[in-house]
């Protein structure tokens, strides 16, 4: 089988995939997933494996199958007292941040931890919060996730770009019990 430029878009668009993801469940740019889709480059076999390995992987579950609706959220404004009381509430170590309708950041515990000191209760999200969780389609099969969940506590979850759930490492464990 040749694979062509051609093919990995295809591909890549029947897994519901836009460029941007591919290119960062692979650990390459979107630019040059977007070069050898027109191809404009001949990439390294290795770099073709991975396309591949990503875009043909799991015949398994899909995120939706497994991931948690109705996801908890904060706001950069709140306190991040308030955030606590949610966390330990729902025994939940993470919240994505939106403002907007938008994915603005990401809190977890660690963060909460990491920077503990006399007055932090009062003090408001958007100032330790980190970069966002990443960020998958919901026919995104489990199998392509799972490098994501080495780097980051969890994964958002969306349908026609709303997200609409969350992937904590924790639930990968339920899906395999």
């Amino acid at each position: 089988m040749m694979v062509t430029g051609f093919t990995i878009k295809k591909l890549r668009v029947e897994t519901g995939l836009t460029q941007r993801q591919l290119a960062d469940l692979v650990g390459i740019s979107q630019a040059h997933i977007a070069k050898i889709e027109k191809g404009n480059v001949d990439p390294r076999l290795s770099t073709i494996n991975k396309i591949l390995r990503v875009l043909t992987e799991g015949q398994g579950k899909k995120c939706k199958e497994i991931m948690t609706e109705n996801v908890i959220i904060a706001k950069p404004k709140q306190k991040i007292q308030k955030i606590s009381e949610l966390m330990i509430r729902h025994a939940i170590s993470q919240l994505p941040v939106m403002e907007r309708g938008k994915v603005a950041g990401t809190i977890t515990e660690e963060d909460i931890v990491r920077n503990l000191n006399s007055n932090l209760a009062e003090e408001k999200v958007e100032t330790i919060m980190q970069s966002p969780l990443p960020i998958v389609p919901e026919d995104t099969s489990v199998d392509v996730i799972r490098p994501l969940l080495e780097d980051s506590p969890a994964v958002l979850v969306t349908r026609k770009g709303t997200i609409v759930g969350i992937i904590a490492r924790s639930d990968l464990l339920k899906a395999i019990s």
